[in-house]
């Protein structure tokens, strides 16, 4: 049985508050905390590990556990990106860089080795490595692309919100209008939504002077686990047709 959802329309509005969850705890921890990068990205790569594990061991999909796991690795991704680009200097464009480059190759190695990379195929341990790990880079790379548009770029939070919501609405036009693979879909729109995410969190607790409206980042990341857990409360998820074939 898949142990993970069928891609439905509350699993792209959770994925995109699990986001900017990621963005607002993980600033919480690090910045908020006094704690830095590499502490709070110890401390939430811990918990992705024990929570990777958690949903490799279980035997079916439990939406609770799943959704755990992908709020940990936005979390690991935002500090692991800050740490990166920010304390060992190599800046938006080396880290995002450097993270698209393992995340391609994590995915390359993913088809090379079980001849695909569709969720219909994730039902062995082998295939949820590969997802998790992607899905960790993907994270990653995601907050790093996510800062350096709304910085480097000079675009600001809403600019760069605004262009990662274009990027989306037309992944979201191949797919209802084009026969493009809904795979490459797939993961466009699974990649594209943590920059999103990682601009909307920025801008709901970075200071007004910086373009944010500086809110609490305990208020703001409290606020989303709320609206999280009542979408996986009031919406019914069911896993992923099973498929075997590439």
């Amino acid at each position: 049985m898949s142990k993970v959802p069928e891609v439905t329309l509350i699993f792209w509005i959770i994925k995109i508050a699990a986001t900017t969850l990621g963005e607002t705890g993980g600033d919480t921890v690090s910045m908020s905390m006094n704690l830095g990068y590499l502490v709070g990205s110890a401390i939430f790569a811990a918990i992705f590990i024990v929570a990777v594990a958690a949903q490799i061991s279980a035997t079916r999909f439990h939406p609770w556990l799943y959704w755990s796991t992908i709020i940990a690795t936005t979390m690991v991704g935002t500090t692991l990106a800050d740490f990166a680009d920010r304390s060992l200097g190599i800046g938006y464009t080396g880290g995002s860089s450097l993270l698209f480059t393992l995340l391609m190759a994590s995915l390359a190695l993913w088809y090379w080795s079980l001849g695909s990379v569709s969720i219909h195929t994730v039902s062995s341990p082998r295939a949820e490595i590969f997802y998790w790990i992607t899905i960790m880079f993907s994270q990653t790379l995601g907050t790093a692309l996510g800062d350096g548009t709304a910085d480097t770029a000079n675009l600001g939070y809403t600019g760069a919100a605004v262009v990662f919501g274009v990027l989306l609405a037309m992944v979201a036009a191949a797919f209802f209008w084009t026969r493009i693979s809904r795979t490459v879909l797939f993961w466009a729109a699974f990649i594209l939504t943590r920059p999103l995410g990682a601009v909307v969190g920025d801008f709901l607790d970075k200071p007004v002077s910086a373009g944010g409206l500086a809110l609490s980042r305990y208020v703001a990341s409290a606020a989303l686990i709320v609206f999280i857990i009542a979408c996986i409360a009031i919406f019914p998820q069911h896993p992923a047709a099973r498929t075997t074939s590439p």
